[in-house]
């Protein structure tokens, strides 16, 4: 099969283009051939919250990734759509996470109905949303013929704006297996300058309102928690303001007990801030599902997650970690649970086993049989 994928890849930087460039390999190792198609401009600079979108590793050798979409031009649109029309391929999957890209994702297929338009749909609706996300993700659901979605929440977003019933299926986000090998906590913690002494609570990924690291902060405070050698490890962007985070981690008294690294965390840093954590932290507000819990699992991290979107159903509660009301109490319960009765074995033996349902192989079957 000849198969397109169109949106985020190298040399864009983040979660989407990391997945993208992943399930290309797959359909590969599968005998299909795959070219890529990303954004010359992706975000314009106006739009964008981070220092830059673009990541500073090499290309990737093994893949074709064409960069030629204009997110904002739509006189482009019209030659991309052309350019992908003439390579005649089977399927082509618009990975959609945002509707931002909507209009431009609409366009280009509205010029591809001779060729399966599958949409891998990440987010239907945003965690923060706008007016935007009530005009412009309707028509681009018009424009496909199915939809895989990679957790049930975000497939029922997707049934509420599909008003003809087409074809649905979903999987679940597969483990994240590139970031490296397992490999010792000493020897990641003396690659990060972190002191060895103390066990490290990961807070990981873009920091942003919903996320809930104000509710990790906030858990942390608990009394019961001190004493037991215990640090907050924050290893992200802030893509919102940093100074109420650092403000709340003084007034709490948390000075010595926070770690803050705000820096995007390249793909060859990231084996150390997972091998250097004891136990993987998401006190996320609000979630479809998260790309942080499968890069865990690789890495056979115990996780402690919100009970939001889809991310109780990829963290069994008591059986690889937690899933938790959105609250400080019900955080920091948790917390001095997973510590008081040292759960580490337990989950991370579960974790082991739990981990083989979140194969590349599954969800690039469910897209074909699709």
């Amino acid at each position: 099969m000849k198969i397109a994928i169109v949106g985020s890849a190298y040399p864009y930087r983040g979660g989407i283009a990391a997945f993208s460039e992943r399930l290309a390999r797959q359909f590969q190792a599968e005998g299909h051939q795959v070219d890529l198609y990303t954004f010359t401009l992706q975000y314009p600079k106006a739009l964008f919250p981070g220092k830059t979108q673009f990541s500073e590793g090499p290309a990737p050798a093994d893949l074709n990734i064409n960069r030629c979409i204009n997110s904002i031009n739509p006189f482009n649109w019209r030659d991309v759509a052309r350019h992908i029309s003439r390579e005649r391929y089977d399927m082509v999957m618009f990975a959609y996470w945002m509707s931002f890209f909507a209009p431009c994702y609409t366009a280009i297929a509205r010029r591809l109905r001779e060729v399966k338009r599958i949409a891998l749909v990440h987010n239907m609706m945003p965690h923060e949303k706008s007016l935007l996300d009530k005009l412009f993700p309707p028509p681009f659901v018009k424009e496909m013929d199915g939809f895989v979605a990679l957790s049930k929440s975000v497939l029922d977003d997707v049934a509420q704006l599909d008003k003809k019933g087409k074809p649905k299926a979903w999987s679940p986000h597969p483990v994240y297996d590139h970031y490296g090998p397992i490999e010792s906590r000493e020897v990641a913690l003396e690659r990060l300058g972190l002191d060895s002494q103390f066990r490290y609570l990961l807070f990981f990924g873009l920091v942003r309102a919903y996320k809930g690291l104000d509710l990790l902060l906030d858990a942390f405070a608990d009394e019961r928690l001190r004493g037991r050698g215990v640090r907050v490890l924050v290893a992200g962007e802030f893509y919102d303001a940093k100074e109420p985070y650092l403000e709340q981690i003084k007034r709490l008294g948390l000075e010595d007990h926070v770690v803050v690294c705000d820096k995007f965390i390249p793909d060859e840093q990231v084996k150390d801030y997972f091998n250097a954590a004891e136990i993987v932290v998401q006190p996320y507000k609000s979630a479809t599902q998260s790309g942080v819990t499968q890069i865990a699992y690789h890495f056979e991290k115990p996780m402690l997650v919100t009970n939001v979107g889809g991310l109780e159903e990829i963290v069994p509660n008591g059986k690889v970690g937690y899933a938790v009301n959105p609250d400080a109490r019900s955080i920091a319960d948790a917390l001095v649970d997973y510590f008081e009765y040292d759960r580490k074995e337990e989950f991370v033996g579960n974790l082991k086993v739990e981990k083989e349902k979140y194969s590349w192989e599954k969800l690039s079957n469910v897209i074909l049989n699709l």
